[in-house]
């Protein structure tokens, strides 16, 4: 009750309503000790009915025509996960089923089938050694420990960081550098397939494009940024037999992981609305092709709830 009576204050019914998007990227069956800030079934449950106990949820393509018509019922959100992880499909999309509530999916198309992100070849590799300390000196980095799971979050978190912005070619090179290091093979099973992406739109979810190769689309060429921006539509309009209206940009911050030209881009390439990663919500006068988005990570439904609430103040940059 406390929730929604300061979520109707700050986002009231009509024009001057505000859409909140929420943000997810994974949801394991049960809680990982590698990812312990990822939601496990049992918490997203959790979400998804705080969300539809106190907040309007929407889908996002509907959310986007009502927020530019103003006609947003108070208290909007939508809800979106970005990349095309596994555990969408088969964690992710029966609850959301339980629930009544449709979701967006953002997929990054050249993992489909198969593929993995570099981030991952990363992150399994450091899950699966056997080694207590890993000395990557040798590659300019440095000795990492990793014998506890603390220690292993840690040494994930500066490895990711040191390899975010190299060049996309040496930085898929330093990850299998790693993997091979740590005698890890590659997965080939984190990711959707082409027919579970089918079947999750048959179920009534929304599928957006996320680029082919979830680049840093700052760090591309002109040409590179633009075939990623409109190949990723491509593909999906090619297996869903169907227009894609809907675009993710990667890692999604303002002025630093995408520029305007890109924005430029996005709106060429015939997209209707895209996300970045500012924080904040969304007005009337957003720019419909830079919506930010924001997730509470609170354990208990007030906290959540205001937490949500707070973040309806915040005014984000773009690009």
């Amino acid at each position: 009750m406390i929730t929604k009576l300061v979520a109707n204050r700050m986002s009231p019914a009509g024009a001057a309503g505000a859409l909140s998007i929420l943000i997810f990227h994974r949801v394991f069956a049960e809680p990982d000790p590698l990812h312990d800030d990822a939601p496990d079934a049992r918490k997203f449950d959790s979400v998804l009915r705080w969300l539809t106990r106190s907040f309007n949820v929407l889908p996002l393509d509907a959310a986007v025509e009502q927020l530019q018509s103003g006609t947003l019922p108070a208290r909007a959100v939508a809800i979106t996960f970005d990349d095309g992880y596994r555990d969408n499909f088969s964690v992710a999309l029966p609850l959301l089923l339980k629930h009544e509530v449709c979701a967006t999916f953002f997929i990054a198309t050249g993992f489909l089938d198969g593929g993995c992100m570099w981030n991952d070849i990363v992150a399994e590799a450091i899950r699966n050694t056997s080694r207590s300390t890993l000395d990557l000196s040798a590659s300019g980095l440095a000795s990492y420990s990793v014998e506890t799971w603390s220690q292993k979050r840690q040494s994930m978190s500066i490895i990711l960081g040191a390899l975010k912005h190299m060049p996309p070619g040496k930085r898929l090179e330093m990850a299998e550098e790693l993997s091979h290091i740590c005698r890890s093979s590659r997965p080939n099973d984190l990711m959707m397939t082409t027919d579970q992406v089918r079947k999750m739109r048959a179920a009534g979810m929304q599928i957006g494009a996320h680029t082919r190769s979830h680049p840093i689309l700052a760090s591309l060429d002109e040409d590179t940024a633009q075939e990623e921006i409109s190949g990723s539509r491509s593909d999906l309009e090619n297996i869903l037999d169907e227009s894609v209206t809907l675009f993710a940009y990667p890692n999604g911050r303002p002025a630093q992981d995408y520029r305007a030209q890109h924005v430029e881009m996005v709106e060429a390439a015939g997209y209707r609305a895209a996300v970045s990663t500012a924080a904040g919500a969304s007005r009337i006068t957003s720019d419909i092709l830079q919506l930010p988005r924001f997730t509470p990570w609170d354990n208990t439904e007030l906290r959540f709830g205001l937490r949500l609430a707070s973040n309806i103040r915040r005014c984000p940059q773009t690009a």
